[in-house]
């Protein structure tokens, strides 16, 4: 226990004690004949009792772990608040002349209240975390688990993350670990049980089938009755539907315990909201009560506060369950995403481009956790509309029909809307596939595209589905503004309607300023849900298309790797490591089989050659016994650990040492071993930092030869029972091969001892190999040793005539190429780190490119690996091809925003700006109109000039509307002007880039560029300025209104907005690094990503698919290392700009109580219900004006590459791909 828990368990027995000293002093008075009340009985009991099990949950919560509770807290609280009353009435007893003071129960209560006063300080303060906390073993924990309660409430526990990012620019090791529960290790599985769950119940119950018995008629005597006929049953499928697996009930089972307590949170913030109108028409009846006395005034003035910090902590804890809930949704979907793409048939990788892959995990994956925030307003919003027409009915009675009618007439528009937006979703998501696609496939043949200069021509193709998304989203833009004239309309609409109503249906009826400004707030409550539930609407569309494009991947059929019997060799089970009989495979089951009747069996120890004609099943074959195809019929069995080498070599972006050792401990020794036997020491050689050298993604500053050979030495250095090779040897030169077959895979090679499958096209190793096996067709024709087949002269003879005489016509080539580059070997020198050849070499050079490095005598070469390390340690930094994605730092720089302005386009940006000034001016006009209506004398019953004044008003709000259309319209087509500009420079300029750039720079960069920054230039950015631009102004209006009013709140209004500007300088400093941060560490995700989809079967060979999962996860959880503070950094934004906003309503208000005498009715209900809502026009600012910031980064980062250097402008008359038949 610590002093902290001890003192707490102290204090409470302490209070035990005096709650039942004061029972045992009521029992000796009772002795003493004195009549007592059965409270002075009751009370000390209860509450005796009270205090003894809140001491035993002090400690119970303390053998949890719990470090701060707020249980605890709000008990005391609740202790407190009771025991002042009880203060208040002895203070006032005691103050009387004539008072009879009880000494003993005066004093226990003091030292009671004493005593609670005490636990309540305790109570703020966080324990240290127990012994067996894990936290304790983490150098960086989250300090939230470790924070206060009231730190947890206010989110004062990032404040010390804050300060540090204002001095100085934020870095990744600044970051904390993730809490526990939010990693990938603790969400993804529990994702990934309840969907196999839900999978398997979707099987089981699609496989019932609707039973129906045959009761045959009893058969005559003598008749004979067939038994089988008796016992027939006619087996029908169900007439239902077959039911789909539900990703959403998933989703559901998975996060929803958590998230069920933002509905708590979200339903008392609700019920909370409507305290604020009710609590301001008690303040405007006290204003025209002149006789009523000022405490009144000053209470409401409190409770008005009071109850607005009450929804501010209440509203920031239920976003912050929500933020964290959307957090783990996205890393479950991305987790689950990965896993799945592990094992996929092939034939559903068809069906699923990388681009669409690539999507689910940025796109959809994002749509989800955007979703979480706002999914509760589908119930919120409809109740707070409830709500509201319930109290506006009981102010104007049903005259708020009129305003139901307006709002049920708008229900069909945005119906039609929904389904519009759904349609525009699914058409842009496909573009956007198609695109992300196409440009994987550009990155990844960008060396061929440079080799035939086809640059321009991929580019017009990228561009012209560009174009088809671009309609799509200018589509969109039209439905946007349509929709956002609605949202905005309809309160005013609402609102007109209802005083339209109300004014005219009775002459008698009196618009006063309690019954407009009352309603007015209630309108603006209104407002809210309103604005919100068609974008919720909207929202659900879009996340309902990515759910059921991520249902249809998860839904996928996988890889059966039971269809291979697998054994080890410690098991036994016969000489023979693979056996194979009567198999027939295919690559999908719809597809005819593409291998037939496959029989063989290979003894331990073998050395096997596989060869045939092209496109004869070869390396299908390999495939099959990786469990790579689908098995229709027959057995197959392998004994022991595989190790694969595939014909097109398969290179990670890591140093060449850890694509060797591929996850295994380094044993000197043997990798030296390897090294040599693979023929890699030379190249080691002139690598600039050795076998430490990074090799860039897909190997691309390696030679072909040399790629074969790094993935030769990696199936190597695994030392496994069984070695399949897919034709290695083709990507090296002749003397090269002849090494690698002696030393490697031959019969005195290092694999001497293990079980070889070698697929060839070579026929000079065929007489070493053990068994020969000949396909054709897909078929074995033939089987047996060099000799045996020979003498058959059949399918195998063929075989070598028609590669006898190709392969000496190579050899011979080769022989020439090698003696050439022999003699030029002495011109070789380093420079700069890279190997540059004399000038008689450079012709040669280009051809030898793609050729091995490899030349000479391997046997001259005994450097050793102890030397080469020894040679890379001193140049370790010296050389590092592939530059990690950087975050900028300090402020976003004006050009930026400028860059965006030219283009959207200058013309449109001024434009737009103008239309939000006259939407907003129109907007307080008419409120301030308003007021003056209600201020109207009242002559014989009724107003005189109310239709002028209802004309007006209805004139102010149509130009409202007019510029909210516009002003929409136009931010809109800008966007869509915006994200052509931006992405065709992007485009343009990496096309342009060199070689060079494509090699240092990972092409998950690019994808991160082409997918998620680009969408958030096409989705986000233009909706961020509407929002921002119409909070600024809003802002500056309701400051304004507040200042007519009461012109004495102008001592505090400078005050507060230096806070207020203090508070968002301070926030963006580290809100901005945050969002680079995040956006940074998002690329390794998908680098990451596109490399194990390019590798999936050789890590599925090594069976290592378990440590490129931990690997994806750890990338993820560095992704969003990054991302939680900065959602948790809003949140402690947004309490603390919201208390400056809710200051705003106390001075608002209490200087409308001050000045009551000489104010209006009307100018105080307009200053109080305009300062109601600058909480809410701050908040958003800030939000907005950091949501600019943070995502006009995305606008930063795709300007990044237009600064690098580029290849000379293209010549005229260069190859295009129509000249080769690529269309």
């Amino acid at each position: 226990m610590t002093y902290l828990n001890k003192t707490k368990t102290a204090l409470g027995f302490l209070l035990w004690i005096v709650c039942w000293a004061d029972l045992f002093y009521s029992f000796w008075e009772r002795s003493w004949g004195k009549f007592l009340a059965p409270v002075f009985l009751v009370s000390p009991t209860l509450l005796g009792i009270t205090m003894l099990l809140a001491t035993f949950l002090i400690q119970l919560e303390r053998r949890k772990g719990v470090q701060s509770s707020g249980i605890m807290l709000t008990f005391w609280v609740v202790a407190l608040l009771c025991a002042l009353a009880i203060l208040r009435s002895k203070i006032m007893a005691a103050l009387k002349e004539d008072a009879e003071i009880d000494v003993f129960r005066d004093a226990t209560f003091y030292i009671y209240f004493s005593l609670v006063l005490m636990q309540l300080v305790l109570s703020c303060f966080s324990d240290r975390p127990p012994l067996f906390s894990e936290t304790i073993h983490d150098p960086n924990p989250c300090p939230e688990s470790s924070a206060s309660f009231l730190s947890r409430v206010t989110f004062w526990w990032i404040t010390g993350l804050m300060v540090r990012g204002y001095r100085q620019p934020l870095e990744s090791t600044d970051l904390w670990s993730l809490n526990k529960e939010d990693m990938s290790e603790q969400v993804v599985p529990v994702l990934v049980k309840n969907w196999k769950k839900e999978c398997a119940k979707s099987k089981r119950q699609q496989a019932k089938m609707a039973y129906s018995s045959k009761d045959p008629a009893k058969p005559k005597a003598g008749s004979q009755v067939d038994v089988s006929e008796e016992a027939e049953v006619l087996i029908v499928k169900s007439p239902q539907k077959e039911r789909e697996p539900s990703l959403f009930r998933v989703l559901y089972k998975t996060f929803g315990p958590y998230f069920l307590m933002s509905f708590l949170f979200k339903a008392l913030h609700d019920l909370m909201m409507f305290a604020g109108p009710e609590i301001l028409r008690l303040l405007i009846n006290f204003v025209n009560d002149q006789e009523a006395p000022d405490w009144q005034g000053y209470f409401y003035t409190v409770l008005l506060f009071v109850s607005a910090c009450f929804q501010t902590l209440v509203l920031h804890q239920y976003f912050h369950i929500c933020f964290v809930s959307g957090m783990r949704i996205k890393t479950a979907v991305i987790g689950a995403v990965y896993r799945k793409a592990l094992v996929i048939t092939n034939s559903a990788r068809k069906s699923s481009t990388v681009g669409e892959i690539v999507n689910l995990m940025s796109v959809d994956a994002q749509r989800f956790m955007d979703l979480a925030t706002y999914i509760n307003m589908i119930w919120s919003a409809p109740l707070q509309v409830i709500l509201a027409l319930y109290l506006l009915w009981l102010n104007l009675g049903p005259s708020v029909l009129a305003g139901v009618a307006v709002m049920i007439l708008m229900v069909p528009l945005n119906a039609v809307m929904a389904m519009k937006t759904k349609t525009y979703q699914v058409a842009h998501m496909k573009s956007k596939d198609n695109r992300i696609k196409l440009m994987n496939e550009i990155l990844n043949g960008i060396k061929v595209l440079k080799l035939y200069a086809w640059e321009l021509a991929f580019k017009d193709q990228v561009l012209a589905i560009r174009q088809e998304e671009l309609k799509v989203l200018k589509k969109s833009a039209y439905l946007a503004a349509v929709g956002t004239f609605t949202w905005v309309c309809t309160p005013f609409l609402v609102a007109l309607s209802t005083f339209a109503v109300y004014v005219t249906i009775d002459k008698n009826n009196i618009l006063d300023a309690q019954k407009a400004f009352v309603s007015l707030a209630l309108f603006n409550i209104l407002r809210f849900p309103l604005n919100i539930l068609p974008m919720v609407i909207s929202s659900i569309v879009q996340a309902s298309v990515s759910l059921k494009r991520l249902r249809i991947f998860l839904s996928h059929e996988e890889l059966e790797p039971d269809s291979i019997q697998r054994r080890t060799v410690k098991d036994g089970g016969g000489a023979n490591s693979i056996t194979v009989k009567n198999a027939t495979f295919t690559w999908a089951r719809s597809d005819p089989p593409t291998l037939n009747g496959i029989t063989f069996s290979i003894p331990e120890g073998s050395l096997v050659a596989v060869v045939g004609q092209v496109g004869c099943g070869k390396s299908s074959l390999l495939s099959a016994l990786l469990a790579e195809m689908d098995k229709v019929e027959g057995y197959v069995a392998v004994k022991g650990s595989v190790a694969y080498v595939p014909q097109q070599a398969w290179i990670q972006n890591d140093s060449l040492r850890e694509n060797i050792l591929f996850g295994r401990q380094l044993q000197e020794r043997y990798y030296k071993a390897v090294i040599e036997a693979c023929a890699l020491l030379p190249d080691l050689e002139i690598l600039p930092s050795g076998d430490r050298t990074e090799i860039g993604e897909k190997g691309v500053n390696l030679s072909g030869g040399q790629k074969q050979r790094v993935s030769l030495a990696r199936a190597v250095y695994c030392d496994s029972d069984i070695y399949l090779f897919d034709d290695p040897l083709s990507a090296v030169d002749a003397h090269v091969g002849k090494h690698i077959f002696e030393n490697v895979i031959g019969p005195k090679g290092m694999l001497r001892n293990k079980t070889r499958l070698l697929v060839t096209h070579s026929i000079s190793y065929l007489p070493q190999v053990d068994v020969i096996i000949v396909m054709t067709g897909g078929k074995i024709s033939e089987m047996g040793s060099y000799q045996e087949l020979l003498a058959r002269d059949g399918a195998f003879a063929e075989f070598l005539r028609t590669y006898a005489s190709s392969e000496q016509e190579q050899a011979e080539q080769d022989e020439g190429l090698t003696s050439v580059s022999s003699a030029g070997k002495e011109g070789k020198q380093m420079e700069n780190g890279m190997l540059v050849t004399d000038v008689a070499g450079k012709q040669l050079q280009r051809q030898l490119s793609n050729s091995s490095s490899y030349s000479g005598d391997v046997s001259r070469h005994h450097t050793s690996t102890a030397e080469l390390q020894k040679a890379g340690a001193k140049k370790e930094d010296a050389w590092k091809l592939v530059e990690a994605d950087k975050a900028q730092t300090g402020q976003v720089k004006l050009s930026v925003y400028w860059d965006y302005m030219k283009a959207i386009g200058l013309f449109i940006s001024f434009l737009s700006i103008f239309l939000f000034l006259c939407n907003h001016v129109a907007a307080l006009a008419s409120n301030y109109w308003l007021s003056l209506w209600t201020d109207d004398p009242i002559v014989n019953g009724t107003q005189e000039h109310t239709k002028v004044r209802l004309s007006v008003y209805g004139a102010l709000g149509i130009s409202q509307g007019v510029s909210v259309f516009g002003y929409s319209m136009v931010v809109s087509i800008g966007g869509v002007f915006a994200s052509r500009r931006l992405h065709l420079d992007l485009l343009h300029n990496v096309l342009r880039s060199p070689m060079s750039f494509f090699e240092r720079t990972p092409s998950g960069n690019l994808v991160n560029r082409f997918s998620k920054e680009l969408d958030t230039v096409d989705s986000m950015i233009p909706q961020v300025i509407k929002m921002f631009m119409g909070s600024l102004f809003n802002v500056i209006g309701a400051c304004i209104i507040i200042l007519l009013a009461t012109p004495i709140v102008a001592i505090v209004i400078p005050p507060l907005g230096l806070i207020y500007f203090f508070v968002q300088r301070f926030y963006v400093a580290s809100s901005r690094q945050l969002k680079r941060l995040e956006s940074v560490s998002r690329s390794p995700v998908y680098s990451h990503f596109n490399e194990t989809l390019l590798g999936v079967s050789v890590i599925r060979a090594f069976e290592e698919q378990e440590r490129f999962i931990r690997q994806s996860d750890l990338k993820v959880d560095e992704n969003q290392k990054a991302y939680y503070p900065s959602i948790v950094a809003n949140r402690w934004l947004a309490v603390r700009l919201e208390c400056v906003g809710n200051c705003i309503v106390l001075f608002a208000a209490l200087f409308a109580v001050i000045s009551r005498h000489s104010l209006s009715a009307g100018l105080v209900g307009l200053s109080v219900s305009y300062s109601l809502q600058v909480t809410t026009y701050l908040n958003w600012l800030v939000r907005m004006s950091s949501e600019m910031e943070t995502n006009i980064v995305a606008v930063e980062r795709l300007k990044e590459y237009s600064e690098t250097e580029k290849e000379v402008k293209a010549a005229a008359g260069l190859a295009s791909p129509d000249l080769f038949g690529v269309t």
